[in-house]
């Protein structure tokens, strides 16, 4: 790393003690950016990073509920509004256990250049609570998404801060929390939420997008090579919504994906995932791969273990961050594997990535990869606007022309700044660069 972006970096650390993610996510962002200092000096004069690494608010506030039995709980809500230089901010709502301050800021950093890939005049920011959902009744969902609600109306707004869903926020999550905003204001502002059912002011494609978008991607980043989905075994983790997108997807562009995988396990389906079934087990009866396996005839479901032990020649991994260690990573370069695209957020770590890379392996980055969710987000955001619905093809369509921009823009800037193929480096200093120019005009703000 530049010795002038360490210290930086290292103050960064030193402000934010005890947040892992948010220290892995600033330091892969920096480790790119020493080319862009020395063409733009003025980046530093002007304390860019420093800025950049500072949320624009923190805002941290106790959920109270009552469940079934009567008996009250406690859940600490989030939401990170991180830099607002290109829009109002955007980014999800993450319902898990697993939620801190930490996620939340890797979360939130990474959607300021995630967003500024897009070229939507939308700006970074992420939210949630350490709440669980799985088990929980649908009455109790609705209770703690009102209580949720309640206090988190007051900081959002269609100009000010679009949260949307994330892991353990889908369209029944969304519903809950924009009845309350809707309750508590008097008001039917359409934009204040992404993630809306159909009928009442979402878009379509929105649910498939994060899948088809890194799907897209990929397969861009595959035509560099000469190749396509078509004939490629693909492997994938996770077995939500953003997974299931991405299997119908590639399997659409000719793709056989053999396996993925549930926090219990996974399955290898040689002939391919009925797609049809696994929404069946997973959207309508929120069941578990077992039950998969134990429907369809030649699956083997195993318990345990990691999806990653399968050979593939395309990886998707679309569960959660850091499921992807070095030690997968190489197991899956032996076993003949050509690219990654991440449908998660960051979920490789710094050891898997530098195996890929170190082995040629085509790797597309979350924050680019992934971005037709936050993209579609946007797109929905317009239709709100305009008072307007379009069909699933334009849509589509306009879905496709965005990831087709972010691959080419994170090419071009590869190549620009002397690594063609390093698709970090060019998500990085592509949506730096783009959210740089924006603070600079802007002032000391």
């Amino acid at each position: 790393m530049d010795a002038r972006l360490e210290a930086i970096r290292d103050t960064v650390l030193a402000r934010n003690p005890g947040e892992a993610e948010f220290h892995q996510a600033v330091t892969e962002v920096f480790e790119s950016l020493g080319p862009v200092h020395d063409r733009h000096p003025e980046f530093l004069e002007a304390a860019i990073l420093e800025r950049l690494c500072e949320p624009e608010r923190q805002i941290i506030f106790r959920v109270p509920w009552t469940d079934d039995a009567g008996r009250v709980q406690i859940n600490r809500g989030f939401r990170v509004e991180f830099n607002s230089a290109l829009g109002p901010y955007k980014g999800g709502l993450r319902f898990h256990p697993s939620v801190y301050l930490g996620i939340v800021k890797f979360l939130g950093f990474e959607q300021i250049f995630k967003n500024a890939l897009t070229g939507m005049p939308i700006g970074g920011g992420k939210g949630g609570s350490d709440f669980d959902p799985r088990g929980r009744s649908d009455a109790e969902v609705m209770r703690f998404c009102q209580s949720f609600m309640t206090e988190l109306y007051r900081h959002i707004g269609e100009y000010t801060d679009v949260p949307a869903g994330d892991i353990g926020v889908g369209g029944r999550e969304i519903g809950y929390l924009f009845g309350q905003y809707k309750r508590i204001t008097n008001r039917y502002e359409s934009g204040v939420l992404t993630g809306k059912g159909i009928s009442w002011g979402g878009s379509l494609v929105r649910p498939e997008a994060t899948g088809f978008g890194t799907v897209i991607f990929t397969q861009e980043m595959l035509k560099t090579r000469g190749t396509s989905f078509e004939g490629q075994r693909v492997v994938v983790s996770g077995s939500g919504n953003v997974a299931i997108h991405a299997i119908a997807k590639a399997q659409a562009l000719g793709a056989t994906v053999v396996a993925c995988s549930d926090s219990s396990g996974y399955i290898v389906d040689e002939a391919g995932i009925d797609v049809g079934l696994l929404r069946e087990v997973k959207e309508v009866e929120r069941g578990r791969l077992k039950d998969y396996a134990g429907r369809r005839g030649g699956v083997a479901y195993v318990g345990g273990g990691t999806v990653w032990d399968v050979d593939a020649t395309v990886a998707l991994p679309c569960a959660t961050q850091n499921e992807l260690d070095g030690d997968a990573a190489a197991r899956l370069v032996r076993g003949g594997l050509l690219a990654v695209g991440e449908g998660a957020n960051m979920p490789s770590t710094r050891e898997a990535v530098a195996v890929f890379q170190e082995a040629g392996v085509l790797f597309g980055p979350g924050k680019a990869a992934n971005a037709g969710g936050v993209a579609t987000s946007a797109l929905e955001m317009q239709q709100n606007a305009s008072r307007d619905s379009w069909s699933f093809e334009h849509t589509e369509e306009r879905l496709t022309e965005i990831m087709v921009g972010i691959h080419h823009r994170c090419a071009s800037t590869a190549d620009e700044y002397g690594d063609p193929g390093n698709y970090v480096l060019g998500a990085n200093i592509g949506g730096f660069v783009k959210v740089a120019d924006a603070m600079l005009a802007q002032g000391l703000i």
